[in-house]
């Protein structure tokens, strides 16, 4: 699922407004006006857009490492997709071992918590939580397979991707970042530094 942005949406550059959120992401707020829309924060400007999160994770790194305050800055990722990556069929006998797998952990961990306060063979409570847990664990498993019916006979994992991630600072300590940000070379790609 992807949308397209409007040309109007996001530019670097641009103070606050847009679809980005001003502030640095995570500081909570006080809602704005009637308690609708974005909280009010302090302006702020992008850095730089990059098309890879370790690229911007670099550029806010060496912020950090050169002792610029990082807790003014935010990485913004725009254009989100959702990816759903299909690791394989799922069988009623795989969604028995998947379970199995899953409640002998379990099971393990109740049998080391029991095994802790046990005076006697704390080996056996403990093979004994690992057992119990893998057949709970199996049962389960195979029953919530059957449940489903065949809607999904598969497994996956799921992921958010972001198409760039925009680097912000609050407007008044742009100056002392992009300052910094001149001396980082990004391995023969400089920044798209706002203006």
């Amino acid at each position: 699922m992807s949308t397209q942005s409007s040309p109007s949406a996001w530019q670097p550059g641009v103070t606050g407004g847009g679809t980005l959120p001003s502030g640095p992401g995570g500081r909570t707020a006080a809602p704005s006006g009637d308690g609708h829309g974005p909280p009010v924060g302090a302006p702020t400007v992008t850095l730089g857009a990059y098309p890879d999160y370790p690229s911007a994770q670099r550029v806010v790194d060496y912020l950090a490492d050169n002792r610029f305050p990082v807790e003014r800055t935010a990485i913004i990722g725009t254009d989100l997709t959702l990816v759903e990556t299909v690791l394989g069929r799922l069988t009623t006998g795989r969604a028995t071992l998947i379970g199995a797998g899953t409640g002998a952990w379990f099971g393990l961990f109740i049998g080391l918590l029991f095994g802790i306060f046990t005076i006697g063979n704390w080996i056996a409570v403990i093979l004994a939580g690992l057992v119990i847990g893998a057949i709970w664990g199996a049962v389960f498993g195979a029953v919530a397979h059957a449940m489903t019916g065949g809607q999904r006979d598969f497994t996956s994992a799921s992921s958010l991707r972001a198409n760039q991630y925009a680097v912000t600072v609050e407007a008044d300590a742009a100056d002392q970042a992009r300052q910094l940000l001149g001396r980082l070379h990004l391995g023969g790609r400089t920044p798209q530094t706002a203006g």
